[in-house]
């Protein structure tokens, strides 16, 4: 099963779902789609099993069983799917298509990517293959204590 990530922003991401629709529908994919749809409308992809939002243990099972993960570029979405050493495919939502305020995601998609904790989608079709294909992210490390130690040292230099 492929999990679709769109995650709770409230602007639509339809352009995201079209793609997986497509590939769904010509045969590229053909695992079973499951989407997290959140304010996206979804109800016209006919290959994609849509729910607008699941509970956090529906969402962590859904992770789990997933065989690739396809998110929008949110940190907490990455995260999960790298945690869990998924191949994530991320596509980051952009302003100039209405998907966000801003383009901060592509900064996020593009600092995972250096890390090689995911797959930065430039071609959906391929990244696809690319994780069937073997591609393990790079196991993920918290920079909290590092953090933790850095506002310690600047406290303690006030």
């Amino acid at each position: 099963m492929i999990l679709v990530v769109l995650g709770t922003q409230e602007l639509p991401f339809t352009r995201l779902l079209e793609q997986v629709n497509d590939l769904k529908e010509k045969g590229i994919i053909e695992e079973d789609v499951i989407v997290q749809n959140g304010h996206t409308p979804a109800s016209q992809f006919k290959h994609l099993n849509a729910t607008p939002f699941f509970s956090y243990d529906e969402m962590n099972e859904l992770f789990d069983e997933a065989s690739v993960i396809i998110s929008h570029g949110g940190t907490g979405s990455l995260i999960t799917g790298i945690k869990k050493n998924k191949p994530v495919i991320a596509v980051a939502r952009l302003s100039e298509h209405g998907e966000h305020n801003d383009n901060h995601q592509t900064e996020i998609v593009a600092q995972f990517k250096e890390t090689e904790h995911i797959i930065a989608s430039n071609n959906l079709e391929e990244d696809i293959k690319r994780a069937y294909g073997g591609f393990k992210p790079a196991p993920y490390e918290s920079g909290q204590a590092q953090i933790i130690t850095m506002i310690r040292n600047y406290i303690n230099n006030i």
